[in-house]
């Protein structure tokens, strides 16, 4: 169960239907300039909130409110200038897939929003219904889903795409934040089938120097570490490039008994969260195996 409300100027999503918890609808991208002021609406906005939960933002990584909280992190890369980072912040492998990219015609560019992008983003979006060993979310949609949710803050986002003869096998998606402190991955993907191409690590730089060049100071990319889960793929993909684990405070209001109970016992996380990294990833490889199977025609076909 999920709705939104705008409450003193924000805007709310509420989730959940025993335990019903609030957050701010783009807190991947937006502060929260007065928790006081959004908590006491909350309080008297008619709906049910048991938890409101918000995070600290960059750079302020010690507590600054008295709030209950808990250490949540993210995938942060500081960003100075291109050469720093390609000279210094990155591992030796991702050097040599920039210059396989390169050697192989991959190249990269910012490009405006228009009818053309949505429609290649589509292409690229139903080329495989599983990523990364998951169903993949984007996959079936119309390309008039895919240009609404594109379409969010472009007077904010950043569209970089990843080109092989003329043709985008690739693109990312960056939002700034209101202060243009931090650049934020929204969305990264690629072709499978040009993989060997490394388009995504081409994706990267061009993030950075995107950033370096509107001296934006930090490049986020989603969380490091999720719950008690082992390093992966994606965490090694991240680190390799530069990126660094951050922990910031992550603050949470019980405005109802429920809410209160419930973060005193940890019932507020979900329950991957809680579970032994060694179950996690056996259950990520119980899942791909099953997508897999579940989807092989699916890809065959395609």
């Amino acid at each position: 169960m999920r709705s939104i409300i705008n409450v003193a100027g924000a805007d709310i999503r509420i989730e959940g239907r025993l335990l019903r918890i609030a957050r701010l609808e783009r807190e991947r991208y937006e502060g929260l300039a007065n928790p006081e002021a959004v908590i006491s609406s909350l309080r008297r906005c008619g709906h049910r909130v048991d938890l409101f939960t918000f995070m600290q933002r960059l750079p302020e990584t010690q507590p600054k409110y008295s709030y209950p909280m808990e250490w949540d992190n993210l995938a942060v890369l500081p960003v100075s200038t291109f050469s720093h980072w390609l000279n210094h912040q990155i591992r030796f492998a991702p050097r040599g897939r920039l210059r396989q990219a390169e050697k192989k015609g991959v190249a990269t560019r910012e490009v405006p929003f228009s009818d053309g992008l949505v429609k290649a983003i589509w292409e690229i979006y139903n080329e495989t219904p599983i990523r990364q060993g998951k169903r993949f979310p984007h996959f079936g949609k119309d390309v008039e889903t895919v240009h609404k949710e594109e379409a969010t803050h472009l007077d904010r986002s950043i569209f970089i795409g990843a080109f092989l003869n003329g043709e985008l096998i690739g693109f990312i998606k960056l939002v700034e934040d209101e202060t243009r402190t931090e650049a934020t991955v929204i969305n990264i993907v690629s072709l499978a089938r040009h993989k060997d191409k490394c388009p995504t690590n081409a994706l990267i730089a061009h993030a950075v120097r995107s950033c370096a060049e509107r001296r934006i100071p930090y490049l986020v990319y989603l969380k490091f570490a999720y719950g008690k889960r082992d390093r992966d793929g994606l965490s090694d993909f991240k680190e390799r490039n530069g990126f660094q684990r951050i922990d910031l405070p992550r603050y949470y209001i019980a405005l109802t008994p429920l809410g209160r109970v419930a973060f005193r016992f940890g019932l507020h996380h979900r329950v991957f969260e809680l579970l032994p990294g060694s179950v996690v990833n056996k259950f990520r490889e119980l899942r791909a195996f099953w997508y897999r199977r579940k989807f092989q025609p699916t890809m065959e076909s395609l």
